[in-house]
């Protein structure tokens, strides 16, 4: 299993970027994908997840609602994050990882159901 983020960068606040999580080694469209960030001093928190197979999608934390999307594209085995309005309090190192078995009905922000992850991507937002 492999996951490799990339889109990572610096950006203005009230800037855009979209995250890339591509995936291989195991049934992609059969398993959630969540997406994480670990801000300096701060403790890793999920910010969205996607259940490849529906299609549903979650988010925390409420700071997050609104301004970032996540999608998906079984095709190309990529999931992505979209992040509009950018602020500095989005700075941090964002993660993608895949759920530990194929789940169709739910996804979470345990990271403890998450058995892969990426190697992170920086996003710097300025002010």
């Amino acid at each position: 299993v492999q996951l490799v983020e990339s889109g990572g960068g610096l950006v203005q606040a009230g800037g855009s970027l979209r995250l890339s999580c591509a995936a291989s080694g195991f049934a992609f469209a059969d398993y959630a994908i969540g997406w994480f960030r670990q801000a300096p001093g701060k403790e890793r928190e999920g910010v969205s997840c996607i259940i490849n197979k529906s299609g549903t999608t979650y988010y925390w934390p409420d700071s997050v609602k609104g301004r970032f999307t996540v999608s998906g594209d079984n095709a190309k085995n990529t999931v992505y994050l979209q992040m509009n309005s950018l602020t500095p309090e989005d700075t941090a190192v964002y993660f993608c990882a895949a759920d530990s078995r194929p789940r169709g009905d739910y996804c979470t922000d345990y990271e403890s159901v998450y058995s892969s992850w990426g190697q992170g991507t920086q996003v710097t937002v300025s002010s």
